[in-house]
């Protein structure tokens, strides 16, 4: 596998307009993700806001668990995070998800975000793999 992060934010939408997710596995059940700081993603403290973090845990361990289902589209079910730690503009997070476990629809997960070397944020998820027909994709799909 390569070790290289690839941009995956390539579509206009939130992630690519909040600077964009790089992405890379790590092995099958092990990914990691990273985005830098900017100004928009600080709250009134200076720190970043809790909701990109969020957003940014979504989104990276919402690609775990996509590429972990075969690509298959899935969706957050549940999102349990804490908040340990602060990171500021220009630094750069990474985070880290272990898929803990697949069923045949569900996939629970684990997501840890750092920046300098310390631990700023935690989470547990669990995201339903959806099973599309080509009736669900609508028109031209």
């Amino acid at each position: 596998m390569s070790n290289k992060f690839d941009q995956i934010s390539l579509k206009p939408g939130f992630m690519m307009h909040n600077g964009g997710l790089y992405f890379r596995n790590i092995s099958e059940n092990e990914y990691e993700f990273k985005s830098t700081i900017n100004e928009n993603h600080l709250n009134a403290a200076g720190v970043t806001h809790g909701g990109y973090l969020a957003a940014l845990i979504d989104a990276g361990a919402g690609t775990a668990a996509h590429r972990s289902a075969n690509n298959a589209p899935c969706v957050t079910i549940s999102l349990d995070i804490k908040y340990i730690g602060v990171s500021r503009v220009n630094e750069e997070i990474i985070g880290t998800t272990k898929i803990l476990k697949k069923t045949k629809s569900l996939i629970f997960l684990f997501c840890q975000l750092n920046c300098n070397n310390k631990i700023i944020a935690s989470a547990s998820g669990i995201w339903k793999i959806l099973k599309l027909n080509p009736s669900n994709l609508g028109p031209g799909g």
